[in-house]
């Protein structure tokens, strides 16, 4: 099938220091058992930071996602403690590394959910003073951040599985109403310090088809959950529920995330395998999904977040790249794409076992923090040459 060209608004632009990304787990959520996880110390990524960025600068990536960790910064009510980020902020500088900000990555502080009444006054107090403290490193060029990431996701893993907090079931749609208003009051906190904020989306983006042979009842169905995806960047935009203050320069660029298990049948679940090799219709080809996006948004797109666990690594990367290509092809403006986790790590709930899905493994495969055993970097030889063949595709 060929697919579709369409006259993008404006070329890709070069905003970012290279087309890959790195991505390091920077998760300080509650997990399934109401435990906190901090990644970042975890990974070992703070106390490698040097090392890590050497690490990717020699692999010819130059841009990177980042948190600040809410939880860790913001333990007193209005009360910072930016050490770690300033000290991430000035190594990034000195080493030539872009640095893309998370604001809250899956995890709110102690004493707040997104169904607290002041969850958005005080997301909107610490983007508010965020900005100043990035400007003492960089006080000119763009400050690209991601207010709050996978809107739709962690909404449906603490409001309708009890996965973190709030620990909720059948509240997912509420616990995403909270999560986008404090988005919005975000974004607006900041934009009074600098108009100029790029503002960066980083939602899941999935295929859910109906069963082979479905009845009407089946394809309906699955159509609306497969558009509800959109939910969250739609209210962004005032699209959705306007009276949560979105309006269409909220959004600069749409982020969407994708691994290998984000195309399913509905209700089976059955996943739709990423090589497609049953030949099924339903399958849905990478870069088929971001031309559904790009006619939607017509905002420039990146993949925020993409890897394969295991010995897949190398074939997925190299699938991803030729995608890339195909979409750029057909005109939509593809700005990068994120290898995500870079660094491995662990399953957020048991902290075992390691994913093995970075470009570097961790040694020792679990970790002891308080005894000084900081995760080593063992790189993963195949997938460091599919990222080679991948750059000299498209980059």
């Amino acid at each position: 099938m060929n697919t579709e060209r369409l006259p993008s608004l404006r070329p890709p632009t070069n905003r970012f220091n290279t087309f890959w990304w790195a991505g390091y787990e920077c998760t300080d959520q509650q997990n399934a058992f109401g435990n906190r996880v901090d990644f970042l110390p975890l990974t070992g990524h703070l106390d490698r930071l040097d090392d890590d960025y050497q690490d990717i600068a020699n692999v010819n990536i130059r841009t990177v996602r980042e948190g600040i960790r809410w939880s860790q910064v913001e333990q007193r009510a209005y009360v910072y403690d930016w050490s770690s980020v300033r000290h991430m902020l000035q190594r990034g500088n000195a080493l030539g590394i872009q640095q893309i900000w998370d604001i809250c990555h899956f995890g709110y502080p102690d004493d707040l959910t997104p169904l607290h009444p002041m969850f958005a006054r005080r997301f909107a107090a610490i983007c508010r003073a965020f900005v100043p403290v990035y400007r003492e490193t960089y006080p000119d060029g763009p400050l690209i951040v991601t207010p709050i990431n996978e809107v739709s996701f962690i909404s449906w893993l603490g409001g309708d599985v009890c996965g973190t907090s709030p620990y909720c079931t059948k509240q997912g749609f509420e616990v995403k109403i909270g999560l986008i208003r404090a988005y919005i009051e975000g974004i607006a906190a900041m934009r009074e310090i600098d108009p100029n904020i790029v503002v960066m989306t980083t939602e899941p983006l999935v295929n859910m088809v109906p069963p082979l042979n479905a009845n009407r009842s089946e394809i309906v169905n699955a159509k609306r959950a497969h558009d509800n995806q959109y939910q969250a960047v739609d209210m962004l935009l005032g699209r959705l529920h306007p009276e949560l203050g979105g309006r269409p320069d909220m959004v600069d660029i749409v982020g969407v995330n994708f691994y290998y298990n984000n195309q399913w049948e509905l209700p089976s679940y059955q996943l739709l395998p990423w090589g497609n090799e049953g030949r099924d219709p339903r399958f849905r080809p990478l870069h088929q999904l971001f031309l559904e996006v790009y006619k939607r948004y017509r905002k420039p797109i990146v993949l925020s977040e993409t890897s394969h666990p295991g010995i897949d690594r190398p074939a997925w990367t190299r699938m991803i790249a030729r995608e890339c290509v195909k979409a750029r092809q057909a005109g939509i403006p593809l700005e990068g794409v994120c290898l995500y986790p870079i660094i491995d790590r662990p399953d957020w709930d048991q902290l075992t076992p390691w994913h093995r899905a970075g470009l570097w493994d961790a040694a020792p495969l679990g970790t002891d923090l308080a005894m000084g055993n900081v995760p080593g970097r063992h790189l993963y030889q195949p997938y460091a040459e599919a990222l080679t063949e991948a750059q000299a595709m498209v980059g």
